[in-house]
Formats: C-alpha cells, structure tokens, sequence
C-alpha cells in the first residue's frame, strides 16, 4: 500500500536485492488463514488503487500486480475445470496439471530472473498450498 501511495505521488521505487525485511508468521493454521484473508484483501484494495498508475509503471511489477490478481482467478478456473472432468470422466486432466505446473515455473523464472537468484525456483513447492488452502481464502476475501 505504501509502494503504491509513493509511486502515485511521483516518486519512483526500485528492487534491492540485498534488503531485509521481517514479518511475524503464526504457527497455527486459523491464524495463518485470517492473516492471509488480511492480505488477500489488501492485495484487492491496492490493486484497484494501482490501476491508474499501471500505464506509468515498470513492465515487471505491471506484470507482478496483474498476475496476483488474475492467477487465482485462472488457476480457480482450472481447477474447477479439472474436477468436472474428473467427475463427468472419472480421467485426471493431464492437460490441467502440465498448464497449472507450466503457469507456476514460469511465474518462478520470472521471479528468479528478476532478482537474478535461483531460489526463487523453490517457490513452485508453495503451489499445492496456495491451490487447496490460500485460493478458497482469496476468493472469500475478494466476496467480502
């Protein structure tokens, strides 16, 4: 939120690779789940808040706000796609998974390539999480 309120007063913002930054992570699953509601719904809020400094913007972190916003969307999608073909077809989708592991390695790449560190591929371990936990939050907090 604050990015977003100094670049639409005209200052400029710029990665630092070698900056630190702390947060407090609860170590029980609700607490977890209502921090992330917080999040999911500040995420919104700034996003509608970006959308008239997009233009303006640097390509990547056009791209970054786009993609937390419209991934979930698409990944719900998905998988709720998957799970009619599941229940009509009794198959598993292939093509679902390799688009949803395809969708996710290249969101890493393009994470690791921006702050030029390869760790950013471990990142991909995080999507079964987000799929089954973080997407039924962030559809919640979109609706409320």
């Amino acid at each position: 939120h604050l990015t977003i309120l100094m670049l639409a007063a005209g200052f400029r913002t710029e990665y630092v690779p070698d900056a630190i930054a702390a947060t407090v992570v609860p170590d029980r699953l609700v607490p977890y789940l209502r921090q992330q509601l917080r999040w999911a719904r500040s995420t919104f809020r700034d996003t509608a808040l970006a959308l008239p400094l997009l233009p303006r913007l640097d390509f990547y972190i056009t791209l970054d706000i786009l993609g937390q916003n419209l991934l979930p969307l698409l990944l719900g999608v998905s998988i709720l796609t998957a799970l009619a073909q599941i229940a009509l077809t009794s198959e598993l989708p292939w093509p679902t998974v390799l688009i949803i592991a395809s969708m996710t390695m290249v969101r890493c790449s393009l994470a690791a390539f921006r702050a030029r560190q390869l760790r950013f591929l471990a990142f991909a371990l995080h999507k079964p999480i987000s799929m089954f936990l973080l997407l039924p939050v962030k559809v919640y907090a979109l609706c409320t």
